[in-house]
């Protein structure tokens, strides 16, 4: 009984996922939390290096956001960290608003970031409040794969020089900069550096194919560190990334000095780290689990952003391969993802002297695995056989982030899906369903909106002035207009002004209650009931148009 009320007091988006937990589901969870704990934090690592921060950063993406999600989170599986997507906007962000993470003062360039994740969890919060979740999905998969092509091919790219034995980072700076960085780099390869990132890319690759329950990215990172610290790879030229320090993230205050700059970078990452997170929940989701809310998971993924970036967190998202590498270990709930929690901070604590003694070739290794599986061709190829619209859409975003930059790609992919999503808007729906004598009865298909009110209006006049023979009266069932405007009003009121012109009456049927009590606090509406020309139902217009 204590139990029972404990539960009935917590509030319902605390910890939603714990509702009616199991004992049996301890172990599992348990396994879970571990084993994706084994993979989200090297490659948290890994991805800190896309923007060129150090690796403790990815480290501490590992802790707050996560621990954020887990409390308010919706899926039962997912892994909130930072991802090769986000990470390369996050990069590119910097660049642009001039403060790349190698500028001479390193402590503005963090101060920066922490702004960043602030922005993308704000902006998050109050889509949230807006409740815009499912417009957010409304971007096209077509933008989404193009995009990822784009930083897949750029980060890939990128990472060559440090594969090659070259220390310097363009992460950041855009497709065509990488491409010269990689023909310098060939003036100064490392030989052992290659080796080294071949064999570790090898391994990645193996165990992908063969054995993708067996921790891979855990695997290179120990075998790098042994290789550093038991033989002479640093005396052959093969560089370690910067010295990591012991210890938990302390909270600090963002630098705003860049605010302004930041913010279409932020725009950016939000949009892209929510359509990440909804599309990893729901990938994962298991037919026995409750539906994913949009709107529950733009609160969780944005409080964990603005929890994080007071603790020099890089933007999160929910990725897919730990999410995967959780749900596939048994994990039930976020149990699993507190489990991931204490394990990145019990790196944190103690491992910083062992992390200092990995290659960057190693982390360099596994960025360059991680991006190339978002090239996604043959994904292009088969669009492009079955609808000519996505395949451009998304060939058209994914050239442009290679020349113009990941941001503009962003930005003209989602124009591109809202021209697109409005002219279907815009498209009318109108279907004859009676007549009698001289009335004919209009179904409206869709509801009106500002984008498709005037063309309805005209669709419908057409259609009236082509029946065979000519209507002295149309009865439109406006059942879908559920949400009804000015603009909607306005529209339906010069609707019936322009038919009255032809000799025709307009009736109206079936609108809902809601829609109802707004139209009355018209004049024009008003005098439509006092001329009895709305109905409750269409056969009920049909009669009294006719008489």
């Amino acid at each position: 009984m204590t139990s029972t009320a404990t539960v009935s007091r917590r509030p319902r988006w605390l910890l939603p996922t714990f509702a009616g937990y199991r004992r049996e589901w301890l172990l599992p969870d348990i396994v879970g939390g571990l084993s994706a704990g084994a993979v989200v934090v090297p490659q948290a690592m890994a991805y800190a290096t896309i923007a060129n921060l150090p690796v403790q950063i990815g480290l501490y993406t590992c802790i707050l956001p996560m621990l954020v999600y887990a409390l308010l989170g919706g899926s039962r599986a997912m892994s909130v960290s930072t991802t090769s997507t986000i990470a390369t906007l996050t990069a590119t962000t910097l660049v642009s608003a001039g403060v790349a993470a190698s500028a001479d003062d390193p402590d503005a360039a963090l101060g920066s970031l922490m702004t960043l994740t602030l922005l993308v969890g704000a902006m998050l919060l109050l889509a949230w409040l807006l409740k815009l979740g499912s417009l957010v999905e409304n971007i096209s998969g077509a933008t989404v794969l193009g995009l990822k092509i784009g930083v897949g091919a750029t980060v890939a790219v990128g990472q060559l020089p440090k594969l090659l034995g070259e220390t310097g980072n363009v992460s950041g700076e855009g497709f065509i900069s990488s491409l010269v960085a990689v023909g310098k780099a060939f003036d100064s390869v490392n030989w052992p550096t290659v080796a080294l990132s071949v064999g570790s890319i090898l391994v990645l690759v193996l165990l992908q194919r063969f054995a993708p329950r067996v921790p891979g990215t855990l695997i290179v990172v120990a075998a790098g560190i042994l290789l550093a610290a038991f033989t002479g790879l640093t005396a052959a030229g093969v560089a370690l990334i910067d010295p990591v320090p012991s210890g938990f993230p302390t909270p600090s205050l963002p630098d705003f000095t860049h605010f302004a700059d930041l913010i279409p970078g932020a725009l950016a990452i939000a949009v892209m780290a929510f359509l990440e997170s909804a599309a990893v929940a729901r990938g994962i989701r298991k037919a026995t689990e409750p539906q994913i809310d949009s709107n529950q998971e733009l609160f969780a993924t944005g409080a964990a952003n603005v929890v994080g970036s007071f603790f020099t967190t890089m933007p999160s998202a929910g990725g897919f391969s730990q999410s995967a590498v959780n749900q596939n270990a048994g994990a039930k709930t976020q149990l699993s993802t507190l489990v991931t929690v204490v394990l990145a901070i019990l790196v944190a604590l103690f491992l910083g002297p062992v992390l200092s003694l990995l290659p960057q070739a190693t982390l360099a290794a596994m960025v360059f695995v991680a991006v190339m599986g978002l090239i996604n061709i043959p994904e292009l190829v088969r669009w492009a056989h079955i609808s000519r619209i996505d395949f451009w859409i998304a060939l058209v975003v994914a050239l442009i982030g290679l020349s113009a930059g990941l941001l503009p790609a962003v930005a003209i992919g989602v124009v591109m899906t809202l021209v697109l999503v409005l002219r279907e808007v815009n498209i009318p729906r109108l279907d004859i369903t009676g007549r009698e004598g001289d009335v004919v009865a209009v179904h409206l298909g869709r509801g009106l909106y500002t984008a498709n009110a005037a063309e309805n209006a005209r669709a419908i006049i057409a259609l009236a002035t082509s029946q065979t023979p000519p209507v002295d009266a149309l009865v439109l069932d406006v059942e879908r207009l559920d949400i009804i405007t000015v603009t909607i009003l306005d529209a339906l009121e010069s609707l019936d002004r322009e038919l009255a012109q032809l000799g025709i009456v307009l009736h109206l049927a079936r609108l809902p209650e809601k829609a109802t009590a707004i139209a009355r606090k018209t004049p024009w509406f008003a005098s439509l009931e006092r001329d009895g020309r709305v109905h409750a139902t269409v056969p009920e217009g049909l009669a009294a148009a006719s008489v």
